[in-house]
């Protein structure tokens, strides 16, 4: 499994893709500071140090960290969240 990561126009966002699907149908999924999901994963990756808010749909989440959060730090664990979860 290899998990793509891109950057994005926004320097605070960055697009995880998988090859398999992590949200079925054609909703998007996202959590903001403060609110839960149904998927563990969402809630995981909010629950990382320096995670603002993430964006999910069908086989990428887009995290958003926080201005003074490094993704030198934030990158690699949101990579080892992913692979755990078996995307």
């Amino acid at each position: 499994m290899a998990i793509k990561v891109e950057e994005t126009p926004n320097p605070n966002a960055r697009k995880f893709t998988t090859d398999s699907l992590i949200f079925k149908g054609d909703g998007s999924v996202s959590v903001m500071p403060g609110q839960t999901s149904d998927h563990d994963v969402m809630n995981e990756l909010m629950a990382l140090e320096g995670v603002d808010n993430v964006f999910g749909f069908q086989n990428f989440i887009t995290v958003n960290k926080l201005p003074d959060a490094d993704w030198e730090a934030l990158t690699p664990k949101v990579e080892g969240l992913l692979t755990e979860k078996g995307y």
